[in-house]
């Protein structure tokens, strides 16, 4: 059986998410953490939570990205105890015996999105609600690349979004070459 597990591959979902999951750990939509609240009644953190995170049982946090991942021994049962424990914890479940079958029904839906899919492939999400009101999920696929420029071990194949390079003519102390991008965000700066 193949789950989904949260992967980082850059510190952004700690800047774009209130709550960001930890990587690594097992993963579902988390499309139910929305019902019921109408978008215009979520922070800003919470419409991008909405728009393209995947929820974290451990963390009960969001992830951009998750990776479709091999289970082993009781990995199946574990997810399904963490997210139940949450379901009590986080949503107001009133016990752990009537939040397991909807976190047996969450992961199942999780190792359906897996279903066709090789290990290591990369699922991205995007929810929406549509011109009649109703909440559509769109799932994608990424398929690792064999050799990139920005192949490094812990990628797995997958590209970083940008590449930064320290290089030895780079000075703190140039005031002409320092931007603070607080103060131009406040307009109070020139670029």
């Amino acid at each position: 059986m193949r789950l989904l597990r949260t992967i980082q591959l850059d510190q952004s979902d700690k800047v774009v998410f209130a709550q960001a999951a930890e990587a690594g750990e097992w993963a579902v939509p988390g499309t139910f953490v929305f019902a019921g609240r109408p978008p215009e009644s979520l922070s800003r953190k919470e419409q991008i939570a909405f728009r393209s995170g995947f929820l974290g049982v451990t963390s009960f946090g969001w992830s951009t990205l998750a990776v479709v991942t091999a289970t082993r021994g009781d990995d199946h049962d574990q997810a399904v105890t963490a997210l139940a424990h949450q379901l009590v914890r986080q949503l107001g479940a009133p016990d752990l015996g009537a939040a397991l079958p909807a976190a047996q029904e969450e992961i199942a839906l999780a190792a359906d999105l897996c279903r066709g899919h090789d290990e290591g492939t990369l699922i991205a999400l995007h929810r929406r609600i549509d011109e009649t009101g109703a909440l559509r999920e769109q799932f994608r696929s990424l398929r690792p690349r064999d050799e990139t420029a920005f192949s490094a071990g812990y990628l797995q194949g997958h590209d970083k979004a940008f590449h930064f390079v320290e290089t030895e003519d780079d000075q703190e102390d140039d005031a002409g070459m320092q931007i603070d991008l607080t103060a131009f965000g406040r307009g109070e700066g020139e670029p």
